[in-house]
C-alpha cells in the first residue's frame, strides 16, 4: 500500500508540474500560471514505463480563467537527472485529450473529438470536428493548428469528403 501511495504521489506532483504548460498555454491568450491547477477525473493511472499519467472519465482541468475538458487526458512526460543534488526532474513533452475535448479561456472556445498540444513547438492540434470560437466568430475544419507563440492558426480542410474550411464571421455593428 505505501508503494501504491508514493507512486500516486509522484504521478500527482508530475502532472500538476507537467499540465502546468500545458493548461497555461492551451488558449490563445494565457492565464495566470501561477494559479494552482485543479484535475478531477474519474480514474488516473500512472504508467511509469510509458512517462505518462492518463485521466479518465469525465475529465476537468482548470487554471484560473482556462477550463479543459474531456473524456480522457494523457500526459506524457520526460525526466532527466541535473542540478547539484542530481534531483530527477519531470518536464512534459505532450499532452492528448480524447473525446468530447472542450478547451475554454474567456470568450474563446475550441472543440473536437482530440486535442494534442506539443510543447517544444507549443502548438495545439484540434482535430475531428475541430471547430474555434472567439465570441460570436467561428470556425470550422477537419483540423485546427493554432501556434502559441505566434498567436496564428491554420485551419486544414477534409480532402477525403471534399468538405471545406469554414467561418462565420460577425461584423461589429455601428451605434
Amino acid at each position: 500500500m505505501g508503494l501504491f501511495l508514493s507512486t500516486a504521489r509522484r504521478a500527482l506532483a508530475i502532472t500538476a508540474i507537467a499540465l502546468l504548460p500545458a493548461i497555461a498555454c492551451a488558449a490563445p491568450t494565457v492565464g495566470n500560471s501561477n494559479e494552482p491547477i485543479n484535475i478531477e477525473a474519474n480514474r488516473m493511472v500512472s504508467q511509469e514505463n510509458d512517462n505518462s499519467v492518463v485521466f479518465i472519465g469525465n475529465v476537468e482541468a482548470k487554471q484560473g480563467k482556462l477550463n479543459i475538458r474531456s473524456d480522457e487526458m494523457t500526459v506524457f512526460y520526460t525526466e532527466s537527472k541535473g542540478g547539484k543534488d542530481n534531483k530527477t526532474t519531470s518536464q512534459m513533452d505532450r499532452l492528448i485529450c480524447k473525446k468530447n475535448v472542450k478547451i475554454t479561456q474567456e470568450d474563446w472556445l475550441g472543440t473536437g473529438d482530440r486535442m494534442d498540444y506539443f510543447a517544444k513547438e507549443r502548438k495545439v492540434v484540434l482535430t475531428g470536428n475541430a471547430k474555434a470560437w472567439q465570441g460570436p466568430n467561428m470556425v470550422s475544419g477537419k483540423t485546427i493548428i493554432y501556434y502559441l507563440d505566434e498567436k496564428r492558426s491554420v485551419v486544414e480542410q477534409d480532402a477525403s469528403t471534399k468538405g471545406r474550411v469554414r467561418a462565420v464571421i460577425h461584423p461589429v455593428a455601428k451605434k
